[in-house]
Formats: C-alpha cells, structure tokens, sequence
C-alpha cells in the first residue's frame, strides 16, 4: 500500500479533538492522503482532494456513511448476547420489523445511484424552496420566544436556550410529531449521535440494556407513520408517503429511517451552526460590529460560519474500485474519511482561513456536503440560522462569553459547544 506522504503522523480519525484544526494543518502540509493502519482508514484533509472524492459518486460510495457512523466500519453483526436477543425481540414483538434487516433499508445518506436519486425526489417533495420560505414566519416566532428570557435580563445560555430549542421545534413541527413529543425528540437526537460518536463507541454500541431511547424512538415513529399513512395531514411525513406507488414507494422502515436522518442530521447541524457561530463572532468583535451595523450582511455571516467552524466535521466514503490521490494508490473496498472541517481551512482555497472574515467569498465550499449528496436541509438550516442572528446579533453586542473555557462535544463527526453561557459584558 503506498501512501503519498512520507512523514509518520499519528491520526485518529474517529477520535475528538476540542481544536482539530492545528493537525488539519499538518496533515495538509505532511500528510494530505493519510492511511491509520489500526483503524484501516485513510483521510484526505486538502481542499482540492476533498471536493475530488465528493463529485466522484461513482468511485467513492456513500454506502460507507452507516457502516462508519454505526459501526466503526464493522460490516458483521453484533454478538447474540442475551441483551442483544432482547433487544431484536422487542423490535420483532413492537414493531413487527425484521431487525436484522431494518438497519440496511434505504437510506438517504448511504445510497447511490438511481436508488439515491429516486429516494431523493420522495422527500424533496417537502423541501421545496416555497415550502421552506413559507416557515419563516414560525421560525422567528420560536427565535423571539426563546430570547424574550435574555431580553428580560435572565441567564441565557445560547445552545440551551436558542441553538437546541428553535431547530428541534421546527422539524419536529414539519414532521407532525406531537408537541408532547418534542423534548423526546432532542433526547433521542442526542442518544443518536452520543452512541455513534462517543469515544467508547466500540462498546456502547453493541451493550443493548442501554439502547431502550431507540426503542422508545422507533416505536413512536411506527405508530406516527402508521397515523399519516391512515390519516394524512398537512406534515412532512404526509407529504413523503402521498402519491407513492410501484417499486420507488417508501416502506415504513424507509420512512422512519429518513425522519431518524431528519432527527441528528435537522437538529445537531443547526444547533451547532448557531452555536459555533455565535462563539465565533464573540472572538471576532471586529465582525460582529460589521453585521450590527448592516444587518443584509448576515446572509454571508451564516456562510462564513459554515466555513469557519463546520458543525460536520467529516463525512465517510467506500472506494467502489483502485484509485489514486495524490500518490496514494487506495484499493478497491477501502473505508476513506474525507475531512470537510479541514477543506474549508484549507489555505490553498481560503487566504487566512483561521480568521472569521464576513468579506470572504466562500462559495463553493462543502459546508453542507457537495454533488449529489448535498444536505437536504440546507435550505432550513440557513433560514433558521439567519433568523436566529438577525435577532441575536445585536444582543451580542452587549455580551461576553460567561465561561472562561468552551466546553466542546465529544465527537470525531460534529463540532459544536456543549453549552455558551452569556453575560453581560463589563
């Protein structure tokens, strides 16, 4: 196996790091296709090698996105302790799903192909840039509801009480889900991506006694899918399962994989964008002022953000055949980690790319992916980021960081602060 760089680099790609940027650099500049023999993983960290790997669909696969997140790149099944029994009779018995076979049903993230495409116009049906549009008005109702607490002088914490509440209503809302439901929601999103990304992932996922918040999900889901199927509403899933005949329909094991998509992918990456965004304009008070003072500009702010601290760190591909990058020959079938926190930090694309700069022009960058795997709810999540600073922005203004220290979460796939205390600045 030949890799292209000769400098040994130490390089965990699914391990967190609080400040993963200063080893993107290095591994730009040293080691830009890197192989971790323990993992069997190979990372690109180059802005070009990147964008290369994402509009190559046909040569790196997206099949690899569950296996990875799920897996760690284990294909095989989970050992049939007595817990894992259990746990496949209770989806047997509750759900009445095979649950051997309910974890490889389409999913929009790790298909390919025609079986992506043809997924892709279902659920496009309620992402329509007019559909969307129409959200607005409820977006910033959520967005003034949860700063009324700030304005009143109260501790205010923005991921707590803006970044998680606004995206968590809002697809919740889009997708019927009970408003009883709501706070399950964000505490199954959570388990979610804690269980996929955890550093003791190798053990927790596969210890089922802990896994009952899946269960809790996809029993709820099964019944909410069930409830439009007989009784469709004005809702996102009603809309996804309307009109759907022939080999394209989605089974509801589809259904429920898309809102489970929906659940982490909706909820974790705006809350992230809003939270990484807001600590970032607290370190950058030159750029805060730009946008106070001219507030059009927070369009390109919101971008800039996606740049300057992607909220997806990483996304995975499978080589379909032999390649090559850079001098690296990469075989057939292996598992490639392909780092879009450190494209977009690239210095070879970005001019002083550690600095938040509103001016930039960062189009064409993979903040919400790239090619035909392009986040769905891009569109959303700008919106509701947009929202969310129109109206914090000059709150901002007043505020300083209440911590000393950001506390980051433990995660290899996500970037974003666990909690952004403010207070009123001295």
């Amino acid at each position: 196996m030949t890799t292209a760089s000769a400098p040994a680099i130490e390089f965990d790609p699914l391990a967190a790091h609080a400040d993963p940027y200063p080893i993107y650099r290095r591994l730009r500049d040293e080691a830009p296709v890197h192989y971790n023999e323990q993992r069997r993983l190979w990372s690109v960290t180059r802005f070009d090698d990147v964008m290369q790997v994402l509009k190559t669909p046909e040569l790196f696969s997206s099949r690899a996105m569950f296996t990875m997140i799920m897996g760690g790149g284990n294909e095989k099944l989970p050992p049939l302790t007595p817990e894992t029994l259990r746990f496949m009779w209770n989806i047997v018995t509750r759900m009445h799903f095979n649950p051997l076979t309910f974890w490889k049903a389409r999913n929009l993230i790790a298909e390919d192909g025609e079986r992506h495409s043809s997924m892709r116009a279902i659920v496009n049906r309620g992402f329509t840039p007019r559909q969307i549009a129409e959200w607005e008005p409820r977006v910033r109702e959520v967005v003034e509801e949860c700063l009324a607490p700030l304005r009143r002088g109260e501790p205010f914490d923005v991921v707590a009480d803006l970044a998680v509440p606004v995206p968590v209503t809002i697809i919740a809302e889009m997708l019927g889900v009970p408003p009883e439901l709501h706070r399950d929601f964000k505490r199954w999103s959570d388990f979610t991506i804690g269980l996929a990304t955890a550093p003791d992932r190798d053990e927790r996922l596969w210890d089922w006694r802990g896994m009952q918040p899946v269960l809790e999900f996809l029993v709820a889901m099964k019944r909410l899918t069930g409830e439009r199927r007989a009784q469709p509403r004005g809702d996102l899933i009603s809309t996804i399962l309307a009109e759907q005949e022939g080999a394209t329909a989605l089974t509801d094991r589809e259904v429920i994989q898309f809102v489970l998509l929906l659940l982490v992918a909706g909820n974790e990456t705006t809350t992230n964008l809003i939270g990484n965004l807001a600590n970032a304009l607290l370190e950058h008070p030159d750029q805060l002022r730009v946008v106070a003072a001219d507030p059009s500009r927070i369009p390109a702010l919101v971008e800039e953000g996606l740049r300057y601290d992607s909220p997806v760190q990483v996304v995975f591909r499978k080589t379909t055949d032999e390649t090559e990058i850079r001098g690296a020959r990469i075989p057939k079938g292996e598992y490639v980690a392909v780092f879009l926190g450190s494209a977009n930090r690239d210095e070879r694309r970005f001019p002083d790319p550690d600095r938040l700069d509103v001016d930039r022009d960062a189009q064409g960058f993979p903040g919400f992916g790239f090619g035909k795997h392009f986040c769905l709810g891009a569109s959303l999540a700008r919106l509701e980021a947009r929202v969310a600073f129109e109206t914090l922005v000059p709150e901002l203004l007043k505020l300083e960081r209440a911590e000393r220290t950001l506390a980051r979460i433990d995660s290899f796939l996500i970037r974003g602060p666990k909690r952004l205390p403010l207070r009123r600045a001295a």
